[in-house]
């Protein structure tokens, strides 16, 4: 085989499938290549074919070919003396890595007095063994570029043809960047992207750790759930940009202020702390009031001045839970309870939230239950003119379960909505709704609500689309009723979305108007074709004169813009004469009607009692 084939197979050898060298292997290979060299050039002179000149032309060509490979080898190969440790040989990515002349000198001329030492010691180690040296991930401080790396080396020993120390052959690989990009992947898989704190996967190995060492201790500690209020706000009205500059900011403040307690990011804006053992109830508190307050200042984002909250709920170890498990779901508990009371506040723990997370979960189960054994339906309130006549009803949820009785709405729908569960449930409605409303024979709408839920997720108007072309209704007996939340997020996507619905023929109300922040701005954002008053300004009518001034405003607004209005909560004759004498064109209350199921006003959509008995 030829010098160049032989040294081709060595290389691929010692060269894995990613194309990363083998170093030992790679150290093999150039000490069996000089020895290759020297029986090369003992066969070649014992050769009688040749004569003198070839065999030393031959010879040139073969030197000439090993000091190319080796020069050209992309990490640094150097070759010494056995005897004194004198440099004989450096590649060319040698000299590129220790950056100064090397050869012909000792490691006394080149390094420092501990590394010439060091470097000596391991020399003399592999001469007086025989034996290969290899050191993995180990620090060499090179000196000259100012700069210690991270390097693999091998090392081993050439001996002559009586056996006794000749040369000694070595590698170093350069695997500095290797390394930082593994500790970089390693930080990344335990730390937030965005805020830099550890992640949800570094707290669990930090709360087990604790545990354990507090169960061996008897010790105790506090877990604090934190979860920033109006954030998502922040998001809606600056953009996401501005709210990842100020989750940022978060971040940085309640790490600041946590004394040096562990803080996490564990998702969206929550965060989570564990703080040191052994802190009394109070020092907690301390701090949960502390943090409410440094994340309660305005925090100055880049142009803006975006105002958020905190809110926190605290567990402690082993009063609140003695696993990890109970020991969040406790805390959760409490940060529940923080929100609810108004946010901006800290909450400990207490049994009663226990057993109201349980109701919950427990009602969240039986709504699934619901529906999928039918528990729900859908009721029917009528909706009328001022005068009385009645134009159509609003599709109404309700949920009779067996052993609670009926779930007020208020209690399931927002449970719904948390779980995603609503978009199920609100197609379900709007299917039962329309296929209803389809068999009147007198052609009145019917309006459906809509969650905020619903437009953020799924085809709705796919949906919508397919659900009348099965029931057969006309769009334009369809009116879907939306709540400033719809808009809130995000405001342009749900803004064309209903402006696709509209396409289709469907009316879109405005529902629970002059309840919202931004109500009357949406008016000039979209051609809304109803207003509904939300019925809190109507039970006032009589009793509050700005309640009244209120409904007026409102009128008169929606006159101007060409909208029709319609009151919900219409209960007595006296607001419905207030309403006709402002104008008001339509009305929806207990004064014309409950909701009830669609039996109860079989003769209002003009259904006889014979023909539903044999439809």
């Amino acid at each position: 085989m030829s010098m160049h084939r032989l040294f081709a197979e060595q290389l691929r050898c010692a060269t894995d499938t990613t194309g990363r060298f083998d170093l030992a292997k790679l150290g093999e290979l150039v000490s069996a290549a000089y020895e290759a060299s020297d029986r090369e050039r003992q066969r070649m002179t014992d050769a009688r074919a040749h004569t003198h000149d070839e065999v030393e032309q031959d010879l040139l060509r073969t030197q000439e070919f090993l000091d190319t490979i080796v020069e050209n080898i992309p990490i640094a190969v150097f070759a010494k003396c056995a005897r004194d440790s004198r440099y004989i040989l450096l590649n060319r990515a040698g000299e590129d890595y220790y950056g100064e002349q090397m050869l012909g000198r000792t490691p006394e001329e080149i390094f420092s007095a501990d590394v010439a030492r060091m470097v000596n010691e391991q020399d003399r180690r592999v001469v007086a063994s025989g034996m290969p040296m290899f050191l993995e991930e180990h620090l060499l401080e090179v000196g000259v570029k100012g700069h210690d790396r991270v390097v693999n080396s091998r090392k081993m020993l050439i001996t002559d043809g009586a056996g006794d120390p000749q040369y000694l052959v070595g590698v170093i690989e350069d695997v500095t960047e290797r390394i930082t990009t593994q500790e970089r992947i390693s930080h990344l898989a335990r730390h937030d992207a965005l805020t830099d704190l550890p992640n949800r996967s570094a707290f669990n190995a930090a709360l087990s750790e604790r545990l354990e060492r507090a169960q061996e201790a008897s010790t105790s500690f506090a877990v604090l759930s934190l979860d920033l209020d109006r954030f998502k706000e922040v998001n809606d009205v600056f953009g996401h940009p501005v709210g990842d500059m100020l989750m940022r900011a978060a971040a940085e403040r309640l790490a600041a202020e946590a004394d040096g307690a562990f803080v996490a990011r564990i998702g969206g804006d929550e965060f989570i702390i564990l703080v040191p053992d052994d802190v009394c109830r109070e020092e907690v508190l301390t701090l949960g009031e502390r943090l409410v307050e440094a994340i309660g200042n305005e925090l100055e984002v880049d142009d803006y001045l975006s105002h958020v909250g905190l809110s926190v709920g605290i567990a402690l170890y082993p009063d609140d839970g003695v696993d990890a498990a109970t020991l969040l779901a406790n805390a959760d508990s409490a940060l529940y309870r923080a929100k609810r009371e108004g946010r901006g506040t800290v909450r400990f723990f207490e049994s009663e939230m226990d057993r109201e997370l349980r109701d919950r979960r427990l009602l969240l189960h039986d709504l699934r239950q619901a529906v999928e054994q039918n528990q729900l339906f859908v009721y029917f309130q009528p909706q009328a003119r001022i005068n009385g006549e009645v134009i159509g009803f609003e599709a109404l949820l309700r949920w009779n379960h067996p052993t609670r009785g009926f779930v007020p709405p208020d209690q399931f729908i927002p449970l719904a909505e948390e779980n995603g569960l609503i978009i199920q449930i609100g197609e379900w409605v709007l299917r039962e709704a329309c296929r209803e409303a389809a068999s009147w024979p007198r052609p009145l709408q019917v309006a459906v609500n809509l969650s905020p839920v619903q437009f953020q997720a799924g085809d709705l108007e796919g949906s919508i689309h397919q659900i009348l072309l099965e029931t057969g209704l006309s769009p334009m007996r369809l009116e879907v009723e939306i709540t400033e939340g719809v808009l809130i997020g995000d405001f342009t996507r749900a803004l064309n979305l209903l402006r696709r619905l509209k396409a289709l023929g469907i009316r879109i109300a405005m529902d629970d108007f002059g309840t919202g922040y931004s109500s009357l701005s949406y008016l000039q954002s979209f051609p809304f074709d109803k207003i509904k008053i939300d019925r809190s300004f109507i039970s006032n009518l009589e009793a509050s004169p700005q309640s009244a001034e209120i409904v007026r405003a409102v009128v008169s607004l929606a006159h101007a813009l060409h909208i029709p209005v319609v009151a919900e909560g219409v209960e007595t004759e006296a607001q419905r004469a207030f309403l006709a004498r402002e104008a008001c064109e339509e009305m929806q209350g207990y004064l014309i009607g409950r909701p009830e199921l669609i039996e109860r006003y079989l003769d209002v959509v003009g259904v006889t009692v014979e023909r539903r008995l044999y439809a």
